[in-house]
Formats: structure tokens, C-alpha cells, sequence
């Protein structure tokens, strides 16, 4: 048997996520659920779950909140949050899993499976992160998937990304490649508020690492490593606009 808290401000999120437990999950216990987040520091250190569900936004204390006040997190964590920007933001920019309200049945059998493999376990620095994404300040730093768990990247050091299938190469400036588990898009998407520009459907450059355009049909830009890639000829005349200005 696994124990848990269910930690939410709304008592109808409480009761739903109860009877779902209840009903699909027979080795999940419920020890205990709160709905003042000034309460629940107290309640996990008293009953010591092996992981709790934990609401994001909440008055006077927040998910992030809540979780920074530990030193040490000896328990999992399932985020839930109905959908809210800058909650989904910082959870993606700190690499973490969440589940969005109303919970799915077969979105939770998956968190709940990872929580029973140790695949959700959350370091201080993603906390941190999440933290700062969520008041609205961007980070220097992200967490970024890989096959092996988590890399952490600083933004600047990013020359460029390249797609890989479903998954994306990254290449820093200390010439080293890493393997994101993480699709183009989903790069581009979190990186769109930074320098970056996506020159191909493919690739994409930090700005800021760019040295040098090379005039042609689509062009080719040098990166700061020193590798050439292609400009897409449909990307032309924005990416020069945006490199002009930049």
C-alpha cells in the first residue's frame, strides 16, 4: 500500500480525486486531506506519505510555495492545476509532470505508475525554478529531459537545437551535444520569450550565438561553434528582419 495527501483549496477537487482513488486505485491510501496549504507543511510532516497530489494555485500559499519550505523532499509529487499560464509555464520550464483539472482516469493510472517506478521524484533546484517562472521572472537556467533523467542547461549556453524525430539535439558552447527527450516545438515554445529564432522547421539558433549570414536562396547562417546551417527560404525575410534589429 501506498499512502498519500490530497492537498487543494477546493473541496470538490478533494472528493473527486478521493472517489477515483477509491474506486480505481485499491492499493492507494488517502491519510489525509487538506484544504488550507498554511496547514499542510504540519500534515505531511506528521503522517510521512510516500507522495502527495498538490494543487498550484492556492491564497496565501502556493504549490511552489509549499515545497520550498522543505529542506528535503522525502516524498513524490502529483502537481494538479486547472489550466492556468503561468502555473503550466513554470511547471514546464522546471521539467515536471502535472496533472490538469478535471482529472482523467488514464492521466492519472500514468502519474500514478510513475510515482510507483520513482520516476517523479523533484529536486530543489526544479523548485526553485518553477518558483521563479511562476513570478513571472524568466530563468537563466532550465531543466531539460533526457533518456537518463534531467539536464540543466543555462540559456545562454545554447547555440543551437536541431530536431531529431520526436526528440532534439542540443549543442552548448562548451562544444557538447546532448539528447533531449523533448520534441523542436516543444523547445521552441519555451524558448520563444529568449533570443532564439527558428531558422528551419528543423533548427534553432540562439541569436545570440549567431556570428555571421551567409547570403543565398535561404542563406546559412555561422553559428559561434563554428557549424554552418541552413536558413529556410520561407524563413528568409523574418529571420533578417529579426537579425537586423538584434
Amino acid at each position: 500500500m501506498m499512502r498519500c495527501i490530497l492537498i487543494d483549496d477546493e473541496r470538490h477537487c478533494i472528493k473527486t480525486l478521493t472517489n477515483l482513488l477509491e474506486r480505481y486505485f485499491s492499493d492507494i491510501t488517502v491519510v489525509a486531506t487538506c484544504i488550507d496549504s498554511t496547514k499542510a507543511y504540519d500534515l505531511i510532516q506528521l503522517h510521512r506519505p510516500d507522495f502527495i497530489f498538490l494543487d498550484i494555485e492556492m491564497p496565501l500559499l502556493n504549490g511552489f510555495d509549499l515545497l520550498s519550505k522543505f529542506d528535503q523532499l522525502f516524498f513524490e509529487v502529483i502537481f494538479t492545476t486547472a489550466y492556468d499560464t503561468y502555473a503550466i509555464k513554470a511547471i514546464k520550464y522546471s521539467a515536471l509532470d502535472y496533472l490538469l483539472k478535471p482529472i482523467a482516469k488514464e492521466d492519472l493510472a500514468a502519474a500514478i505508475g510513475k510515482v510507483k517506478n520513482r520516476k517523479n521524484s523533484i529536486s530543489p533546484a526544479q523548485v526553485q525554478m518553477a518558483t521563479a517562472v511562476h513570478n513571472r521572472q524568466l530563468p537563466e537556467t532550465i531543466a531539460l529531459p533526457t533518456a537518463n533523467g534531467l539536464t540543466f542547461a543555462s540559456v545562454n549556453d545554447i547555440v543551437y537545437c536541431m530536431a531529431d524525430g520526436s526528440y532534439t539535439r542540443m549543442y552548448l558552447t562548451d562544444k557538447s551535444e546532448t539528447m533531449l527527450s523533448k520534441s523542436l516545438g516543444d523547445l521552441d515554445e519555451m524558448l520563444k520569450e529568449y533570443n532564439f529564432f527558428r531558422i528551419h522547421h528543423s533548427t534553432l539558433v540562439n541569436l545570440k550565438q549567431v556570428k555571421k549570414y551567409i547570403r543565398g536562396d535561404g542563406g546559412e547562417v555561422i553559428m559561434s561553434n563554428g557549424h554552418n546551417l541552413q536558413v529556410s527560404r520561407t524563413r528568409k525575410a523574418d529571420f533578417l528582419n529579426v537579425f537586423a534589429r538584434f
